[in-house]
C-alpha cells in the first residue's frame, strides 16, 4: 500500500545544544519521533476537499480553503489570494497525546498552525525544574518568533491531546510574509499578543504573594469562558497537579494541598476532570488579601 508520511520530526542530531542540556532532550526527541500514515486512496480523498478520520478521533482539516473555523481564527482570517497560497506551502499533521512539535533550544525549522486539540510550551532549566509557559489556543502559531528571527525556539510544544498542527517550513513562510502585508501585519498582531500574554504571567508568578492568590488566579482564568449563567462556573480541567505547579511556580504538594484546602472552604468542587466554582467571590477575595 502506498503511504505518505505526513508528520516527521527531526533526530537528535537536528538539535543544536550544550552537552548539559543533552540528555534531558534526547527523551523529548524520541518522543517527538511520531508519524502518521495514510493510504493513496485516502490522500485522494483528502485532496478533493473532503474530511477524513484520522487516528485519535480526529477529523482532518486538510486545506485552509475549507476549513469551518476560518472566521474564528487570527491567522487563518485572511483574504481569499492569501489563503489559497497558505494552503499550497502546509502540510497537514496529526500528532497523538505527548508528541513534541519541537523543543527549546532547538533551531527552527518552521511553524505550526494548531487547528485543533491543545499543546503546552514549557521551559526548563539545566537541573530539570519546568515551568509551564501557557497552553496554546486553537488558531495560534506556534514557533512563531523564532522562525521570524532565526534564533532557536525558545520554549518546548508538547501534546497535551491528540492534535492537528499544520506544518509550513521556515523558508516557504518567510516568503510567504515578504509577498503578503496582510500576513505580516497579522503575525504582528500575534507576536504582541503573546508579548502581552508573557507579561500578564510575569506578573502573576513574580507579584502575588502567596502559592494561593497564584492558584485562585489560575483556576479564575481557566474558567473564565465557562460561566453558564446559574450561579455555577465549570470547566473541563484535563492538567494534573504536577502541569499546574508548573503553571504558577509552585510544587506539585502545594497544588494539591491548596485543592483540597480549597475543596474544605467550598470555594470549588472537583468532579473528575471538571471543576466547579462554588465561590467566586471567595475565590476572588484571595486575590486581595
Amino acid at each position: 500500500m502506498a503511504v505518505t508520511r505526513l508528520t516527521d520530526c527531526s533526530s537528535a542530531t537536528d538539535y543544536h545544544m550544550s552537552q548539559r542540556e543533552s540528555d534531558m532532550v534526547v527523551k523529548r526527541v524520541r518522543m517527538a519521533k511520531r508519524i502518521w500514515v495514510v493510504s493513496a486512496t485516502e490522500q485522494r480523498i483528502m485532496r478533493a476537499g473532503s474530511s477524513m478520520r484520522a487516528p485519535y478521533g480526529l477529523e482532518i482539516i486538510e486545506s485552509c480553503l475549507n476549513c469551518p473555523h476560518r472566521e474564528d481564527r487570527l491567522f487563518c482570517n485572511l483574504s481569499p489570494p492569501a489563503v489559497q497560497r497558505l494552503s499550497s506551502i502546509t502540510a497537514p499533521s496529526t500528532y497523538p497525546k505527548g508528541a513534541t512539535l519541537f523543543v527549546e533550544g532547538q533551531t527552527p525549522r518552521g511553524v505550526f498552525i494548531l487547528c485543533s486539540g491543545k499543546v503546552k510550551l514549557s521551559t526548563s532549566s539545566a537541573d530539570g525544574k519546568t515551568l509551564i509557559l501557557r497552553i496554546s489556543e486553537i488558531g495560534e502559531v506556534l514557533g512563531l518568533a523564532a522562525t521570524v528571527s532565526g534564533k532557536p525556539y525558545q520554549a518546548t510544544a508538547d501534546v497535551l491531546e491528540p492534535t492537528q498542527a499544520n506544518f509550513i517550513g521556515r523558508n516557504d513562510f518567510l516568503s510567504f510574509l515578504r509577498e503578503n502585508g496582510e500576513v505580516a501585519f497579522r503575525v504582528a498582531q500575534q507576536l504582541s499578543e503573546n508579548y502581552y500574554h508573557a507579561l500578564d504571567e510575569m506578573r502573576t508568578i513574580g507579584l502575588s504573594h502567596s502559592a494561593g492568590e497564584k492558584l485562585a488566579r489560575f483556576i479564575l482564568d481557566w474558567c473564565a469562558q465557562h460561566d453558564q449563567g446559574n450561579g455555577e462556573i465549570r470547566a473541563k480541567l484535563t492538567l494534573t497537579h504536577e502541569e499546574i505547579a508548573q503553571m504558577i511556580g509552585a510544587s506539585r504538594e502545594t497544588v494539591t494541598r491548596l485543592f483540597a484546602d480549597f475543596k474544605k472552604r467550598h470555594l470549588l468542587e472537583v468532579k473528575g476532570s471538571t471543576i466547579v466554582i462554588r465561590d467566586k467571590p471567595g475565590l476572588e477575595k484571595l486575590l486581595t488579601d
